[in-house]
C-alpha cells in the first residue's frame, strides 16, 4: 500500500473507484453505509478492513459524486468506561466534505439501541477542486470585521432574495460596498461549519445562530452555505478581488456531542476514548475546560491529524487567508497544561500549506492555566481583552486607568516582547455590541429563556439616560458621542483591530449580552436603520489608519523617539499628570509617515472623557485638525477624540 493511500482519511474520489477510511482504536467493527433517495437497505452496508494502523478501509467502484454515506461502529457499549459503541447510530464521517442537511437535535441522537439513520445527516462524496492559493490578503496591523454571516445579510435590501443569509451574499456588490468604505481590510466569518443546537434549545423555542457547536470540522453548514465549497470558494475569490481578505473562525475545542447525556453523532461513537479528554483513571469523565460538556483531546495524533487536515482542506479548496480559533488554549493543553511548543500547535505553524496563513488565537479556556494571554507562539495574533477592558474602564471613567489606557494604545508592551501581536477589540459576538454598552449598565438577556442569569454580568458598561432603547433625541446623541470616542480609541491603538459588524453603525441587541440563540431580529442587522453619522466616522477613522503608517506597525512604541505623551500645556506629561485620577485630559503625539504627502510628520491624538469641555495647548501653530484641514483651536469638546496634523 502507498504512502498516500495511508496518509487520506474520508471518502476520496480515484479513477474508477472510492475510497473510503475512518480511524479508531477502540472498535470492533466499522461499517460503511450507503444511502439513495429511497433511504439504506442492508446490502448497502459494507464491513471496513482494520489496518495495523487502526484505519478502517474500503474501495468501492462505481461510486459517484453525490453518493451519500455514513459508518456504524460495533464495540462495546459502556459509557462509565468511556465506551460508546451502538451500531445503531450511523456516524458521520470526521472528514465529511458535504452534507446533505443541517443537524437538529433529537432526544433519541442519545438513546442506546435507537436507530438514527432518519434522523442524521448524510456525508456527500465531492470532487475536491482547487483555488488559486495566492498569499494572504491581511498583514497584522489592519482592520478585521467580525461577522455573523446569516445576522449580517438576512435584512440587506440590495441582496437578492434567494442568497440573503448565506456565504454566497458576501460576495454581492452592495455588501462589497459597505465593507470597502469602512475600510475593512478582513472579514472574519463567525463559524460556517456544520453545527447542531445545544439540547436545552427547542424546549425554549430558540436556536443557535452563533455555530459554536460543531460537528464536522470540514463540512460547511447547508444553512449557511448550500452551494458547499464550492460557494465558499467563489465568495472568497469575489472578496480578494475587493482587496479583502477571508479569516474562518473555527472550533476545535469541543464538539456538539456535548456531555455524556448529549448525542451520539460521529466521533463520540466512532471512538470516544480517543478522541476526547477524559479524567485521568476515570475514563467515563468528560473533561470540560471549555463549559460545553467536552474538551477535544487536541494532543492526540488522530486528532492532530484532523485539525491539521482540516485547515489545509480551507486553504487548498477555498483559499481562504487565515484562521481564528476559539477557546485556543485548547489546542495547546497536553497532559500536563497548555504547551506553547505542544506538537499541535507547532504543527499547525509548521505545515508547508498553513506555515503563510494568519492564525488568531481565542487566547483563554476556562479550564486550570487557562488565561494565556501574551503566550501564544510568536506567529500567532491574540483577542487582547485587556485593550477591550481598559479602553471601556477609561471612558466609564474609573479611576487610575490613564496608565493603563496608554499601554494599551502602545501596543500592550506588558504582554507582547519584540513586537505587539495584539488583536484590540471595543465588542465582539460575545458580549454587548458597541450601542448596547454605551445604553446599558445591566445585561438584558431575558429573551433567553434564563430569567437574565447567562451572561457575563460585569460589563464595564453605562448608560446614557434612561437603560436601553430610547427615542430621545439628546440621549441617543450623547450615546453616538460615546461611541465614537470609544471607535477613535480603538482606530488610535498601535497593532490590529477588530469591528464587530454593525458596531460601525449603531446596531443593537436590545441590551443581550449572550444571543447566541437569538436567530432573530435581535441579532439581524437592520440596513434600513444604519446610523450613517457613525459609519461616516468609522470610515474617517479607516482612512486615517490607511494614510498613516504609525498604525499598522507592529513594534512596540517605547518612548524613545517615536510618541510623545502630552499634558494640556502642550509640555510632556509628568508623575503628576499620570497620578491624577480627576485629570480627564489624555494627549499624545506619534512620529508617522504620511502615504498622501510622501513624507515623514507628526500626529497629535488628543483625548477628553470628560463630561465638559477641555483646552489643549499646542505649542506649533502649523498644527491642523483632521480630517477638517482647520487650523488647532484648543478646544476639545466633552467626551471626544481629536486629531491633528503638523504641517
Amino acid at each position: 500500500m502507498s504512502h498516500a493511500h495511508a496518509q487520506r482519511r474520508g471518502a476520496v474520489l480515484l479513477d474508477k473507484m472510492a475510497e473510503f477510511s475512518v480511524w479508531s482504536q477502540h472498535a470492533e467493527k466499522i461499517e460503511l453505509c450507503l444511502f439513495d433517495a429511497d433511504g439504506e437497505t442492508e446490502t448497502a452496508r459494507h464491513p471496513m478492513t482494520r489496518g495495523d494502523d487502526n484505519l478502517y478501509r474500503i474501495d468501492l467502484p462505481s461510486i459517484r459524486p453525490g453518493q451519500r454515506y455514513g459508518f456504524r461502529a460495533h464495540g462495546i457499549y459502556d459509557p462509565d468506561k468511556g465506551l460508546w459503541f451502538d451500531p445503531s447510530k450511523l456516524l458521520v464521517d470526521p472528514y465529511a466534505k458535504e452534507l446533505d442537511r443541517p443537524f437538529v437535535y433529537d432526544p433519541n441522537l442519545s438513546k442506546f439501541n435507537f436507530d438514527t439513520a432518519g434522523l442524521v445527516p448524510k456525508a456527500i462524496v465531492t470532487e475536491h477542486v482547487a483555488a488559486k492559493i495566492e498569499a494572504p490578503r491581511f498583514t497584522p496591523g489592519g482592520l478585521i470585521y467580525e461577522v455573523a454571516v446569516k445576522p449580517f445579510t438576512i435584512l440587506h435590501p440590495d441582496v437578492p432574495e434567494d442568497i440573503r443569509g448565506t456565504v454566497a451574499a458576501l460576495a454581492h456588490p452592495a455588501v462589497l460596498a459597505h465593507l470597502k468604505r469602512i475600510g475593512v481590510d478582513a472579514i472574519e466569518l463567525m463559524p460556517i461549519t456544520a453545527w447542531i443546537d445545544e439540547r436545552h434549545l427547542p424546549s425554549l423555542g430558540l436556536t443557535n445562530g452563533w455555530g459554536y457547536n460543531p460537528i464536522a470540522f470540514m463540512a460547511l453548514d447547508p444553512r449557511l452555505c448550500p452551494g458547499g465549497v464550492q460557494e465558499l470558494r467563489d465568495t472568497v475569490a469575489a472578496l480578494h478581488e475587493a482587496g479583502i481578505g477571508v479569516i474562518l473562525d473555527l472550533v476545535f475545542n469541543h464538539s456538539g456531542e456535548s456531555d455524556r447525556y448529549g448525542a451520539t453523532l460521529s466521533m463520540r461513537g466512532i471512538d470516544n476514548l480517543s478522541y476526547y479528554r477524559h479524567a485521568q483513571g476515570e475514563p467515563g469523565l468528560l473533561i470540560n475546560d471549555t463549559g460545553t460538556g467536552n474538551t477535544l483531546a487536541c494532543d492526540h495524533p488522530e486528532v492532530r491529524r484532523l485539525i491539521v487536515d482540516t485547515l489545509r482542506h480551507f486553504v487548498i479548496h477555498a483559499g481562504v487567508d487565515g484562521f481564528r480559533f476559539d477557546l485556543a488554549p485548547i489546542l495547546g493543553r497536553t497532559s500536563n497544561g497548555f504547551d506553547a511548543d505542544s506538537e499541535t500547535l507547532t504543527a499547525m505553524l509548521e505545515d508547508e500549506v498553513l506555515k503563510d496563513r494568519v492564525m488568531i488565537a481565542e487566547p483563554w479556556d476556562i479550564g486550570p492555566g487557562g488565561y494565556q494571554l501574551g503566550n501564544f507562539p510568536e506567529k500567532f495574533l491574540e483577542w487582547n481583552d485587556r485593550a477591550r477592558d481598559g479602553i471601556r474602564r477609561y471612558w466609564r471613567g474609573d479611576e487610575w486607568t490613564t496608565g493603563a489606557l496608554a499601554t494599551r494604545l502602545a501596543g500592550s508592551s506588558d504582554l507582547f516582547s519584540g513586537h505587539t501581536r495584539t488583536v484590540n477589540f471595543l465588542a465582539a459576538h460575545d458580549g454587548f455590541t458597541l450601542m448596547d454598552l454605551v445604553s446599558n449598565e445591566h445585561k438584558h438577556n431575558e429573551a433567553n429563556g434564563e430569567d437574565n442569569r447567562d451572561g457575563h454580568g460585569d460589563n464595564m458598561s453605562w448608560n446614557n439616560g434612561a437603560e436601553g432603547v430610547t427615542r430621545d433625541r439628546d440621549i441617543l446623541a450623547d450615546r453616538r458621542r460615546d461611541a465614537e470616542a470609544l471607535l477613535s480609541t480603538l482606530f488610535a491603538s498601535r497593532g490590529t483591530i477588530m469591528l464587530t459588524m454593525g458596531d460601525e453603525a449603531g446596531r443593537s441587541q436590545l441590551g443581550n449580552n449572550n444571543a447566541y440563540a437569538q436567530d432573530n431580529e435581535i441579532t439581524w442587522m437592520d440596513w434600513a436603520t444604519l446610523d450613517e453619522a457613525l459609519v461616516e466616522h468609522t470610515a474617517m477613522l479607516s482612512a486615517l489608519r490607511r494614510r498613516f503608517s504609525v498604525f499598522s506597525e507592529t513594534s512596540l512604541l517605547t518612548g524613545d523617539g517615536d510618541i510623545e505623551w502630552i499634558s494640556p500645556s502642550g509640555q510632556p506629561m509628568q508623575v503628576s499628570d499620570w497620578e491624577n485620577p480627576a485629570n480627564p485630559v489624555l494627549g499624545f503625539m506619534l512620529k508617522t509617515d504620511d502615504a498622501t504627502t510622501g513624507k515623514a510628520t507628526r500626529l497629535a491624538i488628543i483625548v477628553n472623557r470628560g463630561h465638559t469641555p477641555q483646552t489643549f495647548a499646542l505649542s506649533d501653530p502649523n498644527w491642523r485638525s483632521y480630517p477638517q484641514n482647520q487650523p488647532w483651536d484648543t478646544a476639545l469638546a466633552p467626551r471626544s477624540v481629536r486629531f491633528c496634523i503638523e504641517n
